[in-house]
């Protein structure tokens, strides 16, 4: 029979703290991890969604980024062109269907005229544009520890308007808008109601400037897909909706994908190889990663006579975003599509 020895004191105190030590352990690691919280974007899409193609496949982009945005509803506007606020509703409809979110994400009548006339009639419940600017108002009163960003691709009416009606929400909001080709003169939304982005960039809210700047590098212009990449990647992209929708060229669809193939099929061309910029989509990029382009605090620049004049002694500053990551943004496009994630709604 082998003797044992027996152990001293000082090796019963030593194994007696190891078990503890482990057992402790042991208890940790079999705890649940506990998940980082995560934060939603908080957005209103404010678009002329009849005007181009570049609103629907922003408005896609957007509603299949679920982990990325909360998505409180769509408000739309009229600018000269895509018809009255009634074809631009019917289009950001047809979006919501083909993106199965139709009834889950609110959708408003936005300012069918420009921001002057209608602000003589802001008394009048019944006001043009009232449903928007109403839910943007009730919306931004909501929030409590972060903003809600406003991402404006058409004219700044509806934005203008509800600062105008309810002041107090300034305090609430980040208006992020795709306009203007500063420092030079015109741009499609700007020219669309140059008194209402002068009146937003005169409010002390948090505005952010994303560029267009035609046939410019620096600017939106510059996220550009060709025809040719879209007919060979976009057919049947996005979710198969069981009734199609008709588009607003004639025809029916039942993906995303086969839409976006017939807008660039009706579409003008001004380029060679037959090609088209995707400019309200890289703003809602820029709003998902900031890395996908250059941003520049500013002091306000202000309009005047349809130029700019820059203000260099002028506290109030603003975000100017230029040179977008044209492959990253068209990339993560195209991955969304493939990987649909579709916001939560209501």
């Amino acid at each position: 029979m082998t003797k044992i020895p027996v152990p001293s004191c000082a090796f019963f105190l030593l194994l007696l703290l190891g078990f503890s030590c482990n057992n402790s352990t042991s208890t940790t690691e079999t705890e649940a991890p506990q998940e980082e919280p995560t934060s939603l974007i908080p957005v209103i899409f404010d678009t002329d969604a009849n005007n181009e193609l570049d609103d629907q496949h922003a408005m896609a982009y957007l509603l299949f980024n679920g982990k990325t945005f909360d998505v409180k509803g769509i408000t739309v506007n009229a600018t000269r062109s895509g018809g009255n606020i009634d074809e631009q509703h019917k289009e950001a409809e047809r979006i919501l269907k083909l993106c199965q979110l139709d009834g889950k994400i609110p959708l408003y009548k936005g300012a069918d005229q420009d921001f002057l006339t209608i602000e003589e009639d802001l008394s009048n419940a019944e006001h043009d544009g009232a449903a928007a600017v109403d839910f943007i108002i009730a919306e931004a009163k909501k929030m409590q520890d972060e903003p809600l960003v406003l991402l404006a691709v058409g004219k700044l009416t509806n934005v203008a308007l509800a600062l105008a009606k309810a002041p107090e929400i300034k305090e609430k909001i980040r208006v992020v808008w795709l306009g203007s080709n500063y420092p030079d003169p015109g741009e499609y939304n700007q020219e669309n109601d140059t008194a209402s982005m002068s009146y937003v960039l005169q409010k002390n809210v948090p505005f952010e400037m994303v560029t267009v700047r035609y046939g410019k590098p620096s600017g939106t212009d510059a996220v550009q897909v060709t025809q040719e990449e879209v007919m060979q990647k976009m057919p049947g992209k996005g979710p198969r909706i069981a009734t199609p929708i008709t588009g607003r060229h004639g025809g029916t669809y039942f993906t995303f994908g086969d839409y976006a193939v017939n807008l660039f099929e009706h579409i003008e061309y001004h380029v060679d190889p037959p090609a088209r910029a995707l400019y309200d989509m890289a703003a809602v990029a820029i709003v998902k990663s900031s890395d996908w382009a250059e941003k520049t605090l500013i002091p306000c620049p202000v309009l005047v006579d349809g130029k700019w004049k820059d203000q260099p002694e002028n506290d109030r500053k603003i975000i100017l975003w230029e040179n977008f990551n044209k492959t990253a943004i068209i990339q993560d496009f195209y991955q969304t599509l493939d990987h649909i994630d579709p916001v939560a709604g209501k």
